[in-house]
């Protein structure tokens, strides 16, 4: 068994699920509050390591759904000052593993890392399913 710490948006549909999947796998799943916890640049730059700085949002955070922030646009430097002043816009979930660190929840990379088993292939795993703009978590 091993112990994933999972940061997740408490009440999440999706993370839910993932935590599900996890599980179901044999591992122990350690879940914490991403919104909540105390990010700086030094705990939240290993998640991030080589992943392009668009791929370091939820696209579903209201402010990037609306186009008000434009990942694509932005430096390193301002997307992480972005992402520590609001948690929101992270994507999530984060999960560490030992010294390992990931950033979102992809079936194949997820599946070759954890050995998870029946994941959904082809499918945004961590897509919204609200459609309301007025529900966008």
């Amino acid at each position: 068994m091993t112990d994933v710490i999972f940061y997740e948006k408490v009440g999440c549909g999706n993370n839910t699920k993932q935590k599900a999947w996890l599980r179901a796998a044999g591992h122990n799943v350690i879940a914490k509050d991403l919104l909540t916890e105390p990010w700086t640049k030094e705990s939240l730059q290993p998640y991030l390591a080589g992943l392009a700085v668009a791929d370091w949002f939820n696209r579903a955070a209201p402010k990037v759904k609306n186009g008000e922030i434009i990942p694509e646009q932005l430096s390193a430097e301002q997307a992480l000052a972005l992402l520590l002043a609001e948690p929101l816009l992270i994507r999530r979930p984060l999960m560490q593993v030992a010294d390992e660190y990931r950033m979102g929840f992809g079936a194949e990379t997820v599946s070759a890392w954890l050995g998870v088993a029946g994941l959904p292939q082809g499918e945004n795993l961590e897509a919204c399913p609200r459609s309301s703009p007025a529900q966008i978590p």
